[in-house]
């Protein structure tokens, strides 16, 4: 065999051998990752594990060849002197890339628990000007050694494993036979190279996307074990957001739904006061008097939120519209659900947009927003002031009142402690002007789920650490209550109490995909005048901002992807959400799954955790499937073209 043949040979061999050792590695990241997440992906079946192995490859094999594309040009270009450093170049772009793809998989495990999916490239804009990374990391590392752990192990095996060609006689080589049949093979290997990233070969392959990986599992929530974290943010990269599908025509989609909300103008406008309380994490899985069938004796974690429940009105099916706090803003204050990716980090926030602020201002109210960290974090204070609200109050304007004791509340991560904070906001609407709507974004039982040292023997640990959170927030919001019903606004205020998302779960029923999404929607009138109780119905997130309209007697047209729930017939009610590339319609007790194209999961909500699909078996199937098109293409049409507000 001639010394070309050999060097050639063995350059193949090590490119196929590394490229492997780097598939089996982010195989093993998927089984931790597994395991790490198993409450939320039991009974997975031999037959389901296989696909999701057999997809799992698929999407491995893009992420390895994007991420190792310089070692492969570099083993395969045909230039003859380039042996000396090769060895040496090739190994540390093999473990820089390769290491930080294990990297982000294992961090990701961590993740999921409070995202549901597999990490975009929307994490970069989400976490974007946050001073406090560097603390939560280390609070993690620490919590998740055996992650760190295993992340050396396989940093160590690549290491090992890396195999670096033999360029032995290489001066032997025969240049005249050498360029020709190399400069084919690169041509070739760069051919199959793309096709790898792409997930198939032929012009009728599109690349593969993250909506790729449902076809591998039963449930949406499965995809993240399909998908590996590399992928996911390189295939979001400078993605397009909203698309506008072709569903049906304008005229036909209009008269399917619109978000546009006409009320009676004659009717004689009430200027009631509106309190928004969203809080951290709150899942309704925590509020015992919201769960008497979970479980025997189930009293959960909130024995104020259990008060205030007697006397408000609240649902037996209510929802989130997202998995993040920068999804639940705009679906309570704006309406606004998530579809794709969080609405105030796309191209689409710089549109004109509507919201309760917004909108009360035309009567002559006053508006703040209140959230106890660095002023600017997580990008809440600009959304507020372009949804309408007047003021801010954060972490600054605490510090400045001398009232309170500034920092040193301060939690050491994330914002002040939720006891001094709302008393803070209680304090501050008694100096407000009424009519008022105020909202207020708590942070305590936010991750790294800590509470403050005075409280730690008065509020137990639970079976999940986020449980002693709950009590103490909790414990803040009776404490507010209490100050607020002291001062004279009290009686004439709408207070709003929801979540901007769920969190940690015990219960089965709540790690589903639908589970996930479930949050309190709590209106409590203290005046009296609004129903009380536990209503049969279903409700959303983006159903508070028209439901609060409607009970103030609003009388101009905006723009809501909600329903007013004291108003609409109940069959009539519906909630949308997004996850993991599938669309979710809740709607007369059924549950419809759509990945965009067509119609993958249909389940009766008395179906709890989800395990009888009745795809294609109910004429129902087909009118939600017409209602969500149309809910989506108008989502995406507006967005796009900026109609959002009622011009």
């Amino acid at each position: 065999m001639t010394d070309s043949k050999k060097l050639f040979i063995n350059e193949i061999f090590v490119l196929t051998w590394n490229l492997l050792i780097a598939m089996i590695s982010y195989m093993i990241c998927r089984f931790i990752y597994w395991a790490e997440n198993y409450s939320s992906f039991t009974n997975i079946s031999f037959d389901q594990w296989t696909q999701i192995i057999i997809g799992g490859l698929k999407f491995d094999l893009s992420a390895v060849l994007y991420t190792n594309i310089l070692l492969i040009v570099l083993l395969s270009i045909p230039i003859h002197t380039k042996y000396k450093l090769s060895a040496l170049i090739g190994k540390i772009l093999f473990l820089l890339f390769n290491g930080i793809g294990i990297l982000m998989n294992l961090t990701d495990a961590v993740y999921y628990k409070f995202t549901g999916r597999r990490t975009t490239a929307s994490v970069f804009h989400e976490f974007a000007g946050e001073d406090n990374l560097g603390s939560i990391f280390g609070v993690e590392i620490i919590r998740h050694w055996y992650l760190v752990l295993s992340a050396f192990i396989l940093l160590f095996l690549l290491y090992k494993l890396y195999k670096a060609p033999q360029y032995k006689n290489c001066e032997a080589v025969q240049l005249k036979y050498y360029y020709p049949i190399r400069t084919l093979l690169f041509i070739l290997i760069i051919y199959l190279t793309v096709n790898g990233m792409r997930g198939g070969f032929g012009a009728a392959v599109r690349p593969i996307t993250i909506s790729n990986a449902n076809q591998y599992v039963s449930k949406p929530s499965e995809a993240a074990l399909v998908l590996n974290t590399p992928f996911s943010i390189l295939r979001t990269i400078n993605n397009k957001a909203f698309v506008t599908p072709t569903y049906f025509s304008q005229d036909e989609m209009e008269q399917i739904y619109t978000p546009v909300h006409t009320p009676n103008d004659s009717l004689s406008f009430r200027p009631k006061n509106i309190v928004v309380l969203i809080i951290e994490s709150f899942g309704k899985e925590y509020i015992g008097s919201l769960n008497k069938d979970l479980e025997p004796a189930y009293n959960g974690y909130t024995p104020f939120t259990d008060s205030l429940v007697s006397r408000s009105l609240t649902f037996r099916y209510s929802y989130s519209n997202g998995r993040k706090s920068i999804d639940g803003m705009p679906s309570i204050l704006s309406s606004i659900p998530m579809f794709v990716e969080p609405f105030f980090l796309t191209d689409a926030s710089l549109n004109d947009v509507s919201g309760l602020a917004k909108e009360l201002s035309s009567k002559g109210y006053y508006s703040a927003f209140f959230h106890g960290a660095q002023n600017g974090s997580m990008g809440f204070q600009a959304f507020a002031r372009s949804t309408g609200f007047q003021d801010y109050f954060g972490r600054t304007e605490y510090n400045e009142d001398n009232r309170f004791d500034g920092d040193k509340d301060f939690d050491g991560t994330w914002a002040i402690w939720d006891e001094p904070f709302l008393q803070f906001y209680a304090q501050k609407m008694n100096e407000m002007k009424e009519p008022f709507i105020t909202a207020l974004f708590t942070a305590s039982s936010h991750h790294p789920f800590v509470i403050p040292s005075q409280y730690k023997d008065t509020f137990p640990e639970g079976s999940l650490i986020i449980h002693k959170c709950i009590r103490y927030t909790d414990h803040a919001l009776r404490k507010f209550f209490e100050t607020a019903s002291q001062q004279e606004w009290y009686k004439n205020t709408l207070f709003v109490l929801t979540a901007d998302h769920t969190n940690l779960t015990d219960h089965a029923f709540y790690q589903t995909d639908l589970g996930k999404f479930c949050v309190p929607i709590i209106l409590f009138d203290p005046s009296g005048e609004t129903p009380t109780g536990i209503k049969d119905i279903i409700a959303q997130q983006t159903d508070i901002m028209p439901t609060l309209l409607g009970l103030l007697n609003y009388d101009k047209p905006y723009v809501a992807f909600g329903c007013d729930l004291l108003n609409t017939p109940a069959d009539d009610l519906y909630a949308v959400h997004y996850n993991n590339d599938i669309y979710q319609y809740v709607k007369q007790n059924h549950l419809l799954q759509f990945d965009g194209e067509k119609a993958i999961g249909f389940y009766t909500l008395s179906d709890s955790i989800l395990q009888n699909n009745i795809l294609n078996q109910t004429a129902l199937q087909n009118t939600m499937e017409r209602e969500l098109k149309a809910i989506i293409q108008q989502y995406m049409m507006r967005m796009n073209e900026n109609q959002l507000t009622i011009k």
